[in-house]
C-alpha cells in the first residue's frame, strides 16, 4: 500500500508542476480549440507510455548510466520545444479563428505535438525512471509495475485534459484571442526558454 501511495503522490505532483506539456496544452486550446487541446493531452499521455516502456525493459537504465545517450536525447527534446516555441513567437498577430470550429489544426498535428512534446521531454524520462528505480523494487510484480506505468499516463491525460477543457471555454478563448500578439510571444518564449534549459542543464 505504501508502494502505491508514493507511486500516486510522484505522479500527481509531477503531472501539475507547469512545464512544457502545460504550455503546449494551452497553446493549442486557446488557439484552435477545445478538439485540438484533448488530442494534445492524449498526445501526451501515449508519450508518457513510450518513457514507461523502456523503463520497464530496462532501456531507461542504461539512458542514466550513458551521459552520452541521455544528452542525446536531451538536446533532441530541447530542440523540438524551441522550434514549436520559435513558430508559435513568430505566428501571426491575428488569426481569424471560428470559435464554432476547429478545422485549423488536423486532428493528427494536435495528437503529434503533444506526444512528441513529452516523449523527447527530459523531465518526464526523469520522473518514470526515478518512480521506477527509487520506489518499484526487484520484487514488484510486472503486472502492478504496468498499472503504475497506466496510471503515470492516465494522470497525465485526466489533468491536461481538464486543462485544455478550460482554455478552450467560448468566453475565455474569444478573449485570448483578442490578445493572441502578447499570448503568441509569451507561449513561445516559455517554449524556447524551456529547450534553452534544457540543453543547457549538465546531464548529471
Amino acid at each position: 500500500m505504501g508502494q502505491i501511495i508514493a507511486v500516486a503522490v510522484i505522479t500527481v505532483l509531477a503531472v501539475i508542476s507547469p512545464g512544457a506539456d502545460f504550455a503546449m496544452t494551452v497553446r493549442n486550446s486557446y488557439l484552435y480549440g477545445r478538439r485540438a487541446g484533448i488530442l494534445a493531452a492524449v498526445g501526451i499521455s501515449l508519450g508518457v507510455l513510450v518513457h514507461v516502456t523502456y523503463t520497464m525493459v530496462g532501456v531507461g537504465l542504461l539512458v542514466s548510466r550513458t551521459p552520452l545517450l541521455f544528452t542525446v536525447m536531451k538536446l533532441v527534446g530541447a530542440a523540438y520545444l524551441v522550434y514549436i516555441g520559435y513558430k508559435t513567437f513568430v505566428a501571426k498577430a491575428q488569426l481569424h479563428i471560428d470559435l464554432s470550429a476547429d478545422a485549423t489544426l488536423s486532428g493528427a498535428g494536435a495528437l503529434r505535438t503533444g506526444f512528441f512534446t513529452n516523449a523527447l521531454n527530459p523531465k518526464t524520462m526523469l520522473f518514470v525512471l526515478s518512480t521506477y528505480t527509487q520506489v518499484v523494487s526487484a520484487d514488484t510484480p510486472v503486472v502492478q509495475q504496468i498499472g503504475y506505468g497506466l496510471f503515470m499516463s492516465v494522470a497525465h491525460l485526466v489533468w491536461f485534459a481538464l486543462v485544455a477543457l478550460f482554455f478552450s471555454q467560448q468566453h475565455l478563448r474569444a478573449r485570448l484571442l483578442r490578445r493572441q500578439a502578447v499570448l503568441n510571444k509569451v507561449i513561445g518564449s516559455v517554449l524556447v526558454g524551456l529547450g534553452m534549459v534544457l540543453a543547457f542543464t549538465p546531464s548529471g
